[in-house]
C-alpha cells in the first residue's frame, strides 16, 4: 500500500490523499480518498479497505513514512494478527506493484490536480466507489511469470490477461462464500454504466478545481 498526494505540485497547506492498496497475487486494487495523511486517517482507511476485500487481510506492506510506521497501525496489526512489513529505505522498487497502480489507476483517472476541499473529498470518494468495481471486475491485468536475460536483452513472459475478479475465482485458497458473493455482484454490474459514472464525477471534480 501507498499514498498518492493530490497536491497539484505544491506541498504547501493541506490537501487530499489517496490510499492505494494492491494484492500481488490477484491484482485486486483498492483506492480510498482521505483528507490528510495523519495516522488516524490512514488507519481508518485501512479498516474500511479491509471490509471491501473479497478475502481476509493477512498482511500489509508499506514504505517507511510515518503515516504507516506508527504505534496506532502497529498495535492494530498485532491485535488483528496481520503481518506488517515495510520496504527498504531508498529502494523504490520494493513498492513496484502499488506504484504501478498509483499511475495506471489513480493518476490515469483523476490526474495531477490539487484537491483540498470537503466537496473534493466527497466527489473523490464517489469516484472510487465506482472505480474499485470497474477496475477489479472488468479491467484485465497480466502477471509477470518469468524474466530472463538473453543476448544482452531482458525478455519478460506474462500469463494470460485476466481481471482480478477472475483471478479471485480461480484461487484455491479463497473461500467459496467469498467467490459466490462476488459472482452475485458481477451479474448485476454494467461496465458501460460504471464508466459513465466515473467520468461524470471526475468531470465534476475537475470543474470545481478549475
Amino acid at each position: 500500500m501507498d499514498l498518492v498526494a493530490h497536491c497539484g505540485g505544491s506541498v504547501m497547506g493541506q490537501f487530499l490523499y489517496t490510499l492505494t492498496a494492491v494484492d500481488v497475487s490477484t491484482g485486486w486494487t483498492e483506492c480510498l480518498a482521505i483528507p490528510n495523511k495523519t495516522q488516524i486517517a490512514v488507519s481508518t482507511a485501512i479498516k474500511a479497505m479491509r471490509l471491501r476485500l473479497p478475502f481476509p487481510l493477512l498482511g500489509v506492506d508499506s514504505d517507511n513514512g510515518s503515516e504507516f510506521i506508527n504505534d496506532l497501525l502497529y498495535r492494530y496489526c498485532l491485535e488483528e494478527q496481520i503481518t506488517f512489513t515495510r520496504s527498504r529505505p531508498y529502494k523504490k522498487n520494493d513498492q513496484a506493484f502499488v506504484e504501478q497502480k498509483n499511475g495506471s489507476v489513480v493518476r490515469n483517472t483523476v490526474g495531477h490536480d490539487r484537491f483540498e476541499t470537503e466537496e473534493d473529498l466527497r466527489l473523490l470518494q464517489l469516484v472510487y466507489e465506482y472505480l474499485h468495481v470497474y477496475v477489479n471486475f472488468f479491467q484485465p491485468v497480466m502477471k509477470l511469470i518469468d524474466k530472463k536475460r538473453i543476448d544482452g536483452k531482458t525478455v519478460k513472459v506474462y500469463d494470460q490477461a485476466n481481471s482480478p475478479y477472475r483471478r479471485v475465482l480461480a484461487a484455491e485458497d479463497i473461500a467459496f462464500a467469498h467467490k459466490a458473493s462476488l459472482s452475485n455482484l458481477y451479474v448485476q454490474l454494467n461496465p458501460v454504466t460504471l464508466r459513465k459514472n466515473i467520468d461524470l464525477n471526475v468531470g465534476k471534480l475537475w470543474k470545481i478545481v478549475k
